[in-house]
């Protein structure tokens, strides 16, 4: 389906060789980022000093809640390809977060004080949903200023990944800084008006978007359906969303089942889309024998994460029921791919393989997180800074890094020899590993008595950031390229789930290896070394492997029959 505009992107003017519309997402998004990120980085310590939960229940609702805020973006996607449009769906969206964070101000008591206490899940609630409804859309809006062919999309995202980060840096340091010294309410006060010039600047410069993002069809939002318009019934279903949010951050065991089923659901029905409705026009069209083949399978995997849920099936039972379910459901997508070429289905493939490429690069990338800022703290000659102001180097190395690597790409491109995405995505996994390595010998050679230098930490971010230039700013620009736009923000917010379960992951396998146990006074160095030398070449080893069947996946991008969206001619 092509999306005609009456302007091309660059006709309100540009600015370093990109339409003026692009800074006015920049910004919007910075200061989103600014409060999500100034938030975050005191709600692990409001937690436990203010609330006065245990470090095992903090780290659980951290966890609950993060997943969550990468897990919205499906619905907010969704509710904007269908209907509200992605610039509407960002402006409820920043609407719900500025509301969220100012409620985060509400102290009360503390410890367990039931009334405030609901004042601060509720605040939760509003951030998740916020974040949902914005996060997914706002990318969207970027691709839509270019032609898909254009070769300044790379570039575009990376420019915008780096507002992303300079609002994250600023974020952590302006707002921790004045929750710590001066009271929560004042950190969080400033995430509050962080996001609240987000919104202002998202509403005034918005003719500068020359009507990207608009609904497709603005009449039906005006018809009534059950007595309410349809806009406004569609709010109403982010606010029964903030509801249901309220209730699952105080019930952390079960997200990560609703993480399994729905993610489950989700690469099934992306994956179903692109098999039978591509090939055949609709489902109904489609042979149905393998159609409910198909979704026996994804029956099965369901069944699989809900009776580990209900402890009716060990883990391992779980694992393989759900491996035969999966497993059967690839199957008919092989079948049915056998000599019925279909150019849109092969890149929403090519699209669905970056995008479980991310899931393993998040999982070892937010190890960072937990077990590096454990070590950070114990084992680092850190000269008396905090250890946790070397939570803020991932994002300052961006801001620094993001324009070379936006001219390197463009640069590269004109040329002709820029890496293909997939290729991209595999040296962001080597650089990924090169990263835990170069720490793990750092300590060796300080020996076992003596504290690693504080340059290895330096060193280490340095690894994990170009690592992720070279896969999440590319992968972002990748997802709308290859997404038909009917599905833009679906594909969108499939990429954002990704992160989810790449968290959910990361606290699996930091259980699973003993990292985990870096929080208990016996732990020694060495244990987390290990773990990081086996991450390391287990990534190198992924990262090369992508790099070699990169080619291929490139050929499903069809790349060379890319065509732009209903922009101008000529």
């Amino acid at each position: 389906m092509a999306t005609s505009y009456a302007q091309d992107g660059d006709a309100a003017g540009t600015f370093l060789g990109h339409p003026k519309g692009l800074f006015v997402l920049f910004f919007a998004e910075m200061w989103e980022r600014f409060s999500y990120y100034g938030m975050r980085a005191l709600l692990i310590f409001y937690l436990t000093k203010h609330w006065l939960f245990s470090d095992e229940k903090s780290g659980v609702i951290y966890g609950a809640y993060t997943a969550l805020v990468y897990i919205t973006p499906v619905l907010g996607g969704y509710l904007a390809d269908r209907w509200l449009g992605q610039r509407k769906a960002v402006t409820y969206g920043a609407v719900l977060l500025t509301f969220g964070h100012l409620l985060m101000g509400f102290e009360g008591t503390g410890g367990q004080d039931t009334a405030a206490l609901n004042i601060f899940w509720l605040a939760l609630a509003f951030i998740i949903v916020g974040s949902g409804f914005l996060k997914a859309n706002i990318s969207v809006i970027v691709g839509q200023l270019y032609p898909r062919t254009d070769v300044r999309r790379d570039g575009a995202y990376t420019i915008f990944y780096m507002g992303i980060n300079l609002g994250a840096a600023l974020g952590a340091l302006l707002c921790g800084y004045l929750g710590e010294t001066y009271g929560w309410s004042y950190g969080f006060g400033a995430a509050g008006i962080g996001m609240l010039f987000g919104l202002i600047v998202f509403v005034l410069f918005k003719p500068l978007l020359l009507g990207r993002g608009e609904p497709a069809d603005p009449a039906a939002l005006n018809k009534p359906v059950m007595g309410l318009k349809l806009e406004w019934l569609l709010y109403l279903v982010g606010l029964v969303a903030v509801a249901a949010c309220w209730w699952l951050v105080q019930n952390q065991a079960v997200v990560g089942t609703l993480l399994g089923i729905a993610g489950t659901v989700l690469i099934l029905y992306v994956l179903g889309i692109a098999t039978f409705k591509f090939v055949y026009g609709s489902f109904s069209a489609a042979p149905q024998v393998p159609l409910m083949l198909f979704g026996l399978g994804g029956a099965i995997s369901i069944v699989a994460f809900v009776g580990m849920f209900l402890q009716a099936f060990s883990d391992a039972m779980a694992q393989n029921v759900a491996i035969v379910g999966f497993g059967l459901s690839l199957l008919v997508v092989i079948w049915q791919c056998i000599g019925k070429p279909n150019q849109d289905r092969d890149r929403i493939f090519a699209a669905m393989f970056l995008i479980i490429g991310s899931v393993l690069f998040w999982a070892l990338f937010e190890q960072a997180g937990s077990s590096l800022n454990l070590f950070a703290d114990r084992h680092v000659d850190r000269a008396g800074v905090p250890a946790s102001v070397f939570q803020s180097l991932n994002a300052i190395y961006i801001v620094l890094l993001a324009p070379l690597f936006a001219w390197a790409w463009t640069a590269l491109g004109r040329k002709g020899l820029e890496p293909s995405a997939p290729a991209k995505f595999g040296l962001g996994i080597v650089q990924l590993g090169i990263g835990f390595l170069v720490l793990v010998a750092g300590s060796a050679a300080a020996g076992a008595d003596s504290m690693v230098p504080v340059l290895f930490i330096f060193l280490i971010y340095l690894f994990h950031t170009t690592g992720e230039l070279c896969l999440s700013p590319v992968g972002l620009s990748a997802m709308n390229r290859l997404a038909p736009a009917h599905l833009a923000s679906l594909i969108m917010g499939t990429w954002f789930f990704a992160s989810a379960t790449g968290n959910f992951v990361a606290g699996l396998i930091a259980s699973a290896t003993g990292s985990e146990a870096a929080s208990g006074e016996g732990a020694g160095r060495e244990v987390v070394m290990a773990v990081y030398s086996q991450i390391g070449w287990i990534a190198i080893g992924v990262g090369v492997a992508v790099v070699v069947i990169s080619p291929l996946i490139k050929k499903l991008m069809h790349l060379d029959t890319l065509r732009d969206d209903g922009h101008l001619e000529g």
